[in-house]
């Protein structure tokens, strides 16, 4: 490992006139800032006792052969340590930062030359501190070139009489002494191919979080000012903030030179946005341009991409990375695009997919937006189909948990696949493959045999309820996609506490999903601790009598296609503790069928 990376200590002062000077580049310099002024402060405080402050982490991208024949030196990018370095910046040499608002601001620090004991030798300057003569009111200001020390401490003195001549230069030698302060620099060796150094990536962090080659590659993307990767970075980052908060929108607008760029007017449909089933991250929209305008499924191939690399020739070469960058925009623009992005929702809002709550693999959502987009974008597929096969594969793929394990390995050869045979051709050969008597009957009945309320199988049968207008459990006019959407909330058939009281105490057990069912919440309530057996002997009797005790269905029918809806056997009215196993296999049983048909009713 020794070979792959080079370990030094740098002085700060160094560091810092290095990224001034572009030697190295912070992909992170034109995105907010995201440490509060405290942590800038802390950190200032750090440095002046001389304690460790992490490595920072720099990359030399391989050579690139230019265009006439000679080779280019790649820029070195700082990969980690970048709200360090920035915050160096700001409170030492006096650089304004892009703020949360997205404003250009400085973090003023202050220093008390007089503080003792458990004075504050460090804050974050205030108004009280502006009108307090012991602070110095901006370290940046003692850092300048042209400080003026000398007539700065007689003039301190004189304002501040406990404090002498001598005492103060010795303290100004403490606090300028932080430009000389050592910070441990990770050089990655240039020869390194750029699948050693994704690993190394993701594997050194100095604040302990596992980054991954999307990481990697928005740093690549935001190093770049040659072929607009710093402007593409931020379309990325403001695309995944208005997709969670489309109210963002009136801080956005405050970044004129993004606004005066053409991804501006690409993203504005989403301030009034208002749905929120899939909310990418900037990982999951790099991963779907890059499988749509690539045809690859693997990150690391992006970034090896990204830096010039000839898969052929193994070299690097400048109008790769050229070509790259405007694949991976074109990717980026039509991922954003209002029409394709609204449409590829609302067909997984016709499978019954109607809220964020059961969806819960981020990977298959990605896949079945980069299946839209490609089939979108076949004249041989018939375009009014595209919603139902787009929907099918979705459900198709969370089943079979396709995406799951390995999950690039698997869209990689995927979207091979469709490639090579067709998508019609391809996800008929699937469904033979994986969708046997065999996977309905036995496979799917046993994968419903957990407690995880997130499972996918769990969600494909809530979804299913949706896709069919179920009403919920006992009632009559109150939908499964109205609890799933309001207030609503799963709750026990075989109500917890009756099994717990019966002597059923693991939560593995009486959490099983298959004595899960949307219910309202006061029906809820009214069954309490009862049995089965004699909230539904109540539930039956109420449609002779019509005095409602449960719900609010008298008539038999509708109570028969109500359970039928729910998957729960109509013995239900005979069944107590001893039949609790014998439930969850019948139910289990009853949700894989009503799996099934709805899956060939899509």
């Amino acid at each position: 490992m020794a070979e792959k990376y080079n370990a030094s200590n740098i002085a700060i002062d160094q560091v810092l006139n290095f990224i001034k000077s572009g030697e190295i580049a912070i992909p992170e310099i034109q995105r907010p800032f995201v440490w509060k002024p405290k942590q800038v402060r802390d950190l200032i405080d750090s440095l002046y006792a001389g304690y460790p402050t992490g490595y920072l982490i720099i990359s030399q991208s391989p050579n690139m052969k230019l265009k006439d024949g000679s080779f280019g030196e790649g820029k070195k990018i700082m990969i980690d340590g970048q709200q360090r370095v920035t915050a160096m910046m700001t409170s030492i040499m006096g650089m304004e930062v892009i703020n949360s608002d997205f404003e250009k601001k400085r973090i003023k620090i202050s220093f008390n030359p007089l503080a003792v004991n458990e004075d504050e030798i460090f804050k974050v300057q205030d108004n009280a501190i502006l009108k307090d003569k012991k602070w110095i009111t901006d370290i940046a200001d003692v850092f300048k070139s042209d400080f003026k020390r000398g007539s700065f401490v007689t003039s301190y003195c004189n304002a501040n009489p406990e404090m002498n001549d001598d005492r103060l230069h010795d303290i100004l030698d403490n606090l300028i002494g932080i430009k000389n302060r050592q910070i441990g620099v990770i050089t990655l060796d240039r020869e390194l191919t750029l699948d050693e150094v994704t690993e190394i990536f993701i594997r050194i962090n100095s604040q302990g979080a596992k980054l991954n080659q999307s990481d990697f590659a928005m740093s690549k993307i935001a190093a770049n000012t040659k072929y607009g990767g710093n402007m593409l970075r931020k379309a990325i980052d403001y695309f995944s903030h208005l997709a969670v908060q489309p109210d963002w929108y009136s801080e956005m607008i405050k970044d004129k030179e993004f606004m005066e760029s053409t991804f501006a007017a690409k993203i504005k449909w989403l301030k009034d946005d208002k749905e929120d089933i899939f909310d990418p991250g900037y990982g999951d929209i790099l991963r779907v341009a890059f499988m749509y305008n690539f045809g690859r499924g693997k990150m690391k191939d992006l970034v090896s991409l990204l830096g010039g690399r000839d898969f052929e020739t193994r070299d690097y070469k400048e109008e790769i990375a050229e070509a790259s960058f405007e694949k991976l925009t074109e990717g980026v623009l039509t991922f954003m695009n209002d029409f394709h992005f609204s449409n590829f929702v609302l067909a997984l809002k016709s499978a019954g997919f109607i809220s964020e709550k059961i969806i819960n693999s981020q990977m298959t959502l990605d896949f079945a937006y980069t299946l839209y987009l490609i089939l979108n974008n076949n004249d041989q597929i018939d375009k009014t189909q595209i919603k139902h096969y787009v929907s099918k594969w979705y459900v198709f793929t969370t089943l079979t948990s396709r995406y799951i394990t390995s999950p690039e390995t698997m869209m990689d050869l995927d979207i091979r696949r469709i490639s090579e045979k067709g998508f019609l051709d391809y996800f008929r050969e699937m469904e033979e493959a994986f969708l046997s008597d065999n996977f309905w009957n036995v496979g799917l009945v046993q994968d419903l045999e957990t407690s995880a309320i997130n499972s996918p199988f769990f969600n494909v049968f809530l979804a299913a309820q949706v896709h069919g207008s179920d009403n919920s459990l006992m009632m009559n006019g109150t939908k499964v996609r109205d609890l799933i959407t309001t207030i609503g909330d799963v709750h026990h058939i075989f109500p917890k506490k009756y099994l717990q009281n019966s002597g059923i105490t693991e939560k593995s057990k009486y959490n099983q999903i298959a004595n899960y069912t949307y219910l309202d919440t006061q029906t809820n309530i009214s069954v309490g601790e009862k049995s089965p057996k004699e909230y539904f002997s109540i539930l039956f009797d109420q449609c002779q009598t019509k005095i409602l005790k449960y719900g609010n269905i008298t008539d038999i029918e509708i109570l028969k296609d109500n359970l039928k809806a729910n998957c729960i056997p109509e013995n239900i009215i005979t069944m107590n503790m001893n039949d609790y196993e014998t439930f969850l296999l019948e139910r289990r049983k009853l949700m894989a069928k009503k799996i099934r048909d709805y899956y060939y009713s899509l």
